[in-house]
């Protein structure tokens, strides 16, 4: 996985087509978004730090 941008992760969890899910634990808190069971991008965020990263080809997913 590599650092993808915000734009891109929102595009992504806004598309039907694909699940997402959703983790608290301890103040980490991760966002995973999958395709067809694949897990293809993930939001990490601790304190004030957040980090957005896709599968490499993550540009084949988005619809913009």
């Amino acid at each position: 996985m590599h650092l993808i941008m915000k734009s891109q992760f929102d595009d992504l969890r806004l598309n039907d087509d694909h699940e997402y899910s959703a983790d608290d634990k301890g103040g980490k808190k991760v966002v995973k978004i999958f395709k067809d069971g694949q897990l293809i991008a993930k939001k990490i965020a601790v304190k004030r730090s957040i980090q957005y990263f896709g599968v490499t080809g993550i540009e084949d997913f988005l619809t913009y």
